[in-house]
């Protein structure tokens, strides 16, 4: 609804506080509705009764939403399902093709009861197309997407990536969809579907690879530690890895290796031609690495930027938590544990708004936590009615 609700219980002041999300999502998009809450939304977990497996990841991408328990399946619970619709600005869930459509929940459906409806679905190929029905996985997704095939060493399998990057990236361009459709809602006074495909986001973020195909006809092929370009590389040291740049300042990074009686033959005038070092990049890097091992990782950031370089230390995990420009920002919060008494660390909003801040919740809703509240206290719902679902296993 394109109203405020007065009794909505999101971050007022932030740039979503009044609106209304209703989260259906599995892993593939809890990111995206906590993002939403972040923003100042009042986001409504829905899971079936009995809840889902509590983990740390549920916990991180659940904070800041309420939770109610109810059966969609069963046709009491969709009829409770269509009340709730009916005073939402947002769905977003990441059922299979079909599914909701086939428990008369889909957007024609819904966009029937509530036309200024904003619906995002979070599949595996999307909702048209002849992978439509196919089984997939953050791991399918990232082979089908193009992601795995540049990742890994030269002479190696292609790698898969850190994590499950296609389902943080369906979730961010969701989330970047929801707000355009709500922006577009107040002008047009209706809401819309998103079609969001896990291989479609990440073929999306591949940087430089199908630019340079399209353009060049130039197939990217993995370079392991070595920057697409040739401009950057991570090298080992005493105590560690820093990403070092390879080809900027040439001169003075010869001075410098000179100076330590660890040059080479980098002084040779012949290295002055940047093409000449392109070709003979192998030997480059080899004086690189030796000199970069008698050094400790501190040592070259630390005077690297200092000559204004733009050099880093490939920081652990231990490291990032301690970091000091994370502290400086408050990166970092801690959130209660549903366990009483424990509190936990996760990381903090991605970005800062002046007048409308980003908030990241400081707790996450145990099952069927807000039952009551919103059966009861918005739907009207008599205890004794509540008792009976409750009884029959509609929430």
């Amino acid at each position: 609804m394109i109203g405020v609700a007065v009794n909505r219980q999101g971050d007022r002041g932030s740039a979503l506080s009044g609106y209304r999300v209703l989260d259906l999502t599995d892993e593939r998009g809890m990111l995206c509705s906590r993002y939403l809450a972040d923003m100042g939304a009042e986001v409504i977990r829905v899971e079936k009764p009995g809840g889902s497996a509590r983990s740390p990841f549920f916990w991180a991408t659940n904070l800041g939403k309420l939770g109610i328990t109810l059966n969609v399946e069963v046709e009491p619970g969709q009829e409770i399902f269509k009340r709730l619709v009916e005073s939402a600005d947002v769905l977003v869930e990441s059922q299979p093709p079909g599914y909701l459509e086939a428990l008369g929940l889909g957007y024609p459906q819904l966009g029937q009861i509530n036309p200024p409806l904003v619906m995002a679905s979070i599949t595996d190929f999307g909702n048209s197309g002849p992978y439509r029905d196919y089984k997939s996985c953050d791991m399918v997704a990232s082979a089908l997407g193009g992601q795995m095939y540049v990742c890994g060493e030269p002479q190696s399998p292609p790698l898969k990536p850190f994590g499950n990057q296609s389902y943080y990236l369906a979730s961010i361009f969701a989330a970047i969809g929801i707000l355009l459709a709500l922006w577009n809602r107040h002008t047009s006074g209706r809401g819309q579907h998103i079609d969001i495909s896990l291989p479609e986001c990440v073929a999306a973020t591949l940087d430089h690879v199908l630019v340079r195909y399209f353009y060049q006809g130039v197939i990217a092929r993995r370079q392991g530690s070595l920057h697409w370009n040739n401009a950057f590389r991570i090298f080992p040291c005493r105590d560690g890895y820093i990403l070092l740049s390879l080809l900027q300042q040439w001169e003075t990074l010869v001075e410098w290796l000179d100076s330590e009686g660890m040059a080479d033959d980098l002084t040779d005038e012949k290295w002055l031609d940047r093409e000449n070092r392109l070709k003979q990049l192998d030997h480059i890097i080899a004086v690189l690495e030796r000199w970069t091992r008698s050094h400790s990782v501190a040592e070259l950031v630390e005077q690297g930027q200092l000559m204004r370089f733009p050099w880093a230390e490939v920081t652990s995990i231990p490291g990032l938590v301690n970091s000091p420009q994370l502290k400086e920002r408050n990166f970092f919060i801690e959130v209660e544990h549903p366990e009483p008494g424990k509190r936990y660390k996760f990381p903090g909003a991605p970005c800062k708004l002046s007048r409308s801040p980003w908030r990241v919740g400081s707790r996450v809703p145990k099952v069927g936590e807000h039952n009551k509240q919103i059966y009861h206290g918005e739907l009207g719902l008599s205890e004794e009615e509540i008792e009976a679902l409750i009884k029959d296993g509609v929430i």
